[in-house]
């Protein structure tokens, strides 16, 4: 049986995407983007995998799987299908394909994430950040532009330019935290530094910025001494549990709760609350999901074996209710999903204008991987699969006063 058959068999006679295997079959459309079935080991990938999102990303990554045109458009026209085939015709189609020979599991892309040790103790969390965060910097600076961050941007429109959101999104936060001239921040998963260098330049703050990656360290002490802050900017390369000063002003924590783990957001919340004094600021902005049902990641996929070994999401309801118990008072909420979508896009602009360069830094299989996963992402975070949150909470005095003004005056 020719694989275009199979195609047309799951995506009907007139599919979203054009068509095309090492057999010779085809199915053409309208100059889409077409999938490309390179080699045979692409159905071994697929069968073999117990998810299929995992085979297909194996097939994609090893480019036994490949898209010829627009992989985001390709990704979006499948994502959006309703596909209902009978489990009788997918074994028949299984058969036909050379049946239980496709089971046999072909070499694992070397990019699969191999931890060991207890889920989320310090040493196993930093093996995790390290799979994902130390692919090298140059790297990261191709994909992310100039400013280094690898957090949702914040747009004023959807022509505004990457760095202008980046900047946009450091200053929200800032104003969020009533950060004044003197004050005290601790930044926790603090990356390369932008938050540090926004907090310490632009409003005088003397800040503390800790990271368990150790690219990310050596590139963010670098850039604090080129910024002439380093009188009242530190960063440090350690576990957030580690730091041991208290009674800070405010605290910022953008893109770290994901890599916490649900069962350990009671505990986060209380550590981040014992280091504020009473009426200081806490922002966390973190990915989750739309709600507060299912697991926080399926084990087994994609993500969870690419992109974010140990990592997951938990729903806006209970990041707020864990901020609650553990003493904080919620302030404010927004989600801004769109913005991460228009973040990401920009993100992939930026890989595939330097794909070759991107090659040559980490690997074709690493790249493929991540055009994977920001697409992807991408996709996730405009079909509301996905979402992002910033919640502000206070740890108000014993008085109850919570030192926030009556009305917002961030925006």
């Amino acid at each position: 049986m020719r694989l275009a058959e199979v195609f047309t068999r799951i995506y009907g006679n007139d599919p979203p995407v054009g068509f095309r295997a090492y057999d010779g079959s085809s199915v053409a459309t309208g100059g889409g983007p077409i999938l490309d079935v390179r080699r045979p080991v692409a159905l071994n990938y697929v069968a073999s995998a117990r998810k299929l999102e995992l085979g297909l990303a194996r097939a994609y990554v090893t480019g036994a799987l490949d898209v010829v045109g627009d992989l985001y458009q390709a990704m979006r026209a499948l994502w959006y299908l309703d596909v209902d085939l009978p489990k009788r015709e997918m074994w028949r189609l299984f058969n036909k394909l050379g049946g239980l020979k496709l089971l046999r599991r072909p070499p694992l892309p070397q990019r699969e994430a191999k931890l060991s040790g207890r889920r989320h103790s310090k040493a196993r969390d930093a093996a995790a950040v390290a799979h994902h965060y130390d692919v090298g910097n140059d790297f990261y600076r191709l994909v992310l532009g100039e400013s280094m961050t690898y957090t949702c941007a914040v747009y004023a429109d959807k022509v505004t330019a990457l760095e202008d959101a980046q900047y946009a999104k450091y200053d929200l936060v800032a104003r969020k935290l009533g950060l004044k001239p003197g004050m005290r921040l601790l930044d926790i998963g603090c990356g390369w530094g932008g938050m540090v260098l926004h907090a310490a330049r632009e409003y005088g703050v003397t800040v503390i910025g800790v990271t368990l990656s150790r690219q990310q360290a050596e590139w963010a002490a670098k850039a604090v001494t080129e910024a002439g802050v380093g009188d009242i900017a530190e960063i440090r390369h350690c576990d957030y549990r580690d730091v041991a000063e208290e009674r800070f002003d405010a605290i910022s924590s953008i893109g770290l709760t994901e890599h916490v783990g649900p069962d350990n957001l009671a505990d986060y919340f209380s550590f981040l609350y014992d280091r504020l004094r009473p009426g200081g600021r806490l922002l966390n902005h973190c990915i989750t999901k739309p709600d507060n049902r299912g697991p926080a990641l399926t084990r087994g996929g994609f993500i969870s074996t690419y992109v974010f070994p140990d990592g997951g999401l938990s729903g806006p309801g209970t990041l707020a209710s864990r901020m609650h118990d553990a003493g904080f008072e919620l302030r404010h909420e927004e989600n801004l999903r769109e913005h991460y979508a228009l973040t990401l896009a920009d993100w992939v602009r930026n890989l595939e204008a330097d794909w070759d360069e991107a090659v040559n830094l980490v690997g074709e299989e690493t790249a493929r991987a991540w055009r994977l996963y920001l697409v992807g992402s991408r996709l996730g975070f405009e079909s509301n699969h996905i979402q992002l949150h910033q919640m502000l909470g206070v740890r108000t005095g014993t008085d109850g006063d919570a030192h926030i003004p009556l009305r917002p005056q961030w925006e």
